[in-house]
């Protein structure tokens, strides 16, 4: 199974070309629909696909968890995708893919896996407002292959935040706060309704104006548009907007494609770019920075985000 993945290094090198690789997958037939998805996970967050092993069920785990199974001497939290998507199916997950996020490893038992394709960002579509109702917001984004067939991406985020017992609410108390940052602009782009939710109850306990966007080319939209009204009032960008955060992943456009954007036009001059991102490692940070980013901070940590944010706005503030 692991065979799929021996290439990850080569991988590393999409930054900046708005390029993602996908590992497929499906989670069985549906009995009520009579139809066998296919779904998606970015190749940077697996870390193994194995035969599913014994698992041991755990008390008080949330519905969908099937129990914890012993990787390598730790203990992994095991999600079934099938169950958690509300998929009525009758076979058996004989796949698990091992998942890394944020620093916590857990696996999601799935029906099978396909293969391992690469596409643009700019294919991946925003899900239509049905599909995410249907799915109860797992589907970030969706592109349909040359055969027809419809991939969805999960919302990994979601799925963890609502099955490990985390909270989708911020401890506002270990959220920095600094008088001299109050009513600055952020703006941030994330394609998670709950990564949105995070950053927006942190900004919110900081006093922080912010501005949203869902993915990264609606973000570069907005942008450019804000800059637009900046040249006709006579104003600098940088001093309509202070920060810019951005996730890595996103449909349309991604988040080193967004900062490519940013750094190459002088209209966006001395504006921070943030990257706030679930894919934590250092080779994914030199990425960053490869493409000009100015700082690096991993989800969800409040008062890591906050104090991140408080740093560059105050940085920023002396510079001017």
């Amino acid at each position: 199974m692991s065979e799929l993945l021996k290439n990850i290094d080569a991988r590393t090198k999409l930054a900046g070309t708005n390029k993602l690789e996908i590992l497929l997958f499906t989670l069985g037939l549906d009995q009520r629909s009579g139809r066998r998805e296919t779904f998606g996970i970015n190749v940077f967050k697996v870390r193994e696909v194995m035969r599913t092993p014994e698992i041991t069920q755990a008390p008080d785990m949330p519905s969908s968890v099937e129990g914890m199974v012993s990787l390598r001497g730790s203990l992994v939290p095991v999600i079934d995708l099938a169950r958690y998507a509300g998929i009525q199916t009758e076979s058996r997950p004989e796949i698990m893919i091992v998942s890394e996020y944020n620093g916590h490893t857990q696996g999601f038992l799935v029906e099978a896996v396909d293969t391992i394709l690469r596409l643009d960002w700019s294919v991946m579509r925003v899900p239509p407002d049905m599909l995410t109702m249907q799915m109860g917001g797992l589907v970030t984004a969706v592109t349909e292959l040359e055969n027809g067939k419809l991939v969805m991406m999960l919302d990994v985020e979601k799925v963890l935040a609502e099955t490990t017992q985390n909270s989708n609410r911020v401890d506002t108390s270990t959220v920095i706060q600094n008088q001299k940052v109050i009513n600055k602009t952020v703006f941030f782009a994330d394609d998670s309704l709950v990564a949105r939710s995070q950053i927006e109850q942190t900004l919110d306990a900081m006093d922080i104006r912010h501005i949203h966007a869902i993915n990264g080319k609606r973000a570069w939209d907005e942008l450019l548009r804000i800059a637009q009204a900046a040249e006709i009032q006579g104003v600098a960008v940088k001093d309509m907007i202070h920060l810019v955060l951005t996730d890595v992943e996103m449909p349309e456009m991604d988040g080193y494609m967004l900062t490519k954007q940013i750094k190459s036009d002088p209209r966006f001059a001395g504006i921070p770019v943030l990257m706030h991102s679930s894919l934590s490692g250092l080779s994914n940070q030199k990425l960053g920075q490869s493409v000009g980013v100015d700082g690096y901070v991993a989800k969800f940590e409040p008062h890591k985000l906050s104090q991140s944010i408080a740093n560059f706005l105050l940085r920023n503030e002396t510079s001017n």
